[in-house]
């Protein structure tokens, strides 16, 4: 397969195949993007789990210092005692009936759902509508709580979960190109250091085995695992 002009350009200003550290890595996807939007950021890393046993599952939550750089659109579905609080948080859409209407007929334009414990019977029957997308409300991720307006300040402020995928690799977004190298880098760092602490017990071998930085359509900047510690 031919590369195009861009894609060839920007593999001349880096070696492929080195490994660099989060801020050189950092400083070069920035380098290397030449998309004409805003290009996102994203972390691969690949662990060393089985994430088809239970107990080598790795997923959780973190709150990247400098955010994401992308404007989350949050539904909240709450009683009507929880709408004020949500609504002062931030909150896009909020409601209960009428939104589990709407995204059984559909809809489910927003970035996160959070909601109550309480109407979590209602929210669970959305399961194969929101679940492939992502947006199955849950406690491990802090998005089924009593304390609303805190779960939307948190994702409005750049708080995202992770979890590792069937091949053993976490994706996530750590920021846009736009942003300062130092910021993509304390993001990732951020990320990074959450996932080594969270090593399971029973995952042998090398648990950090890569981690690639890249941006929109750009190629992935290989970072030297050896120079990241919990």
């Amino acid at each position: 397969m031919a590369l195009t002009k861009k894609r060839k350009e920007a593999e001349e200003k880096f070696n492929a195949e080195q490994h660099y550290s989060l801020a050189e890595a950092s400083k070069i996807v920035k380098d290397i993007t030449s998309t004409n939007f805003d290009s996102t950021v994203d972390l691969a890393i690949r662990l060393g789990v089985d994430p088809r046993k239970a107990n080598q599952m790795v997923r959780g939550t973190v709150s990247l210092p400098h955010g994401t750089g992308k404007d989350v659109k949050v539904l909240v579905l709450c009683t009507p005692d929880k709408e004020a609080e949500a609504q002062e948080a931030g909150a896009d859409f909020v409601g209960l009936d009428e939104f589990i209407t709407k995204i059984k007929g559909g809809w489910t334009d927003v970035d996160v759902i959070i909601t109550m414990p309480s109407v979590m019977g209602k929210v669970g029957a959305l399961g194969r509508i929101l679940g492939p997308r992502g947006l199955m409300p849950n406690p491990k991720t802090g998005t089924v709580t009593m304390n609303i307006g805190q779960a939307v300040t948190d994702v409005k402020a750049g708080k995202i979960d992770f979890k590792v995928d069937k091949y053993g690799i976490v994706h996530a977004a750590i920021g846009k190109a736009s942003f300062e190298s130092e910021k993509l880098a304390e993001n990732a760092s951020e990320l990074i250091s959450t996932i080594l602490k969270m090593k399971p017990s029973s995952a042998k071998g090398t648990y950090m085995q890569s981690v690639t930085l890249s941006s929109t359509m750009s190629p992935g900047v290989k970072v030297d695992t050896k120079s990241l510690t919990a």
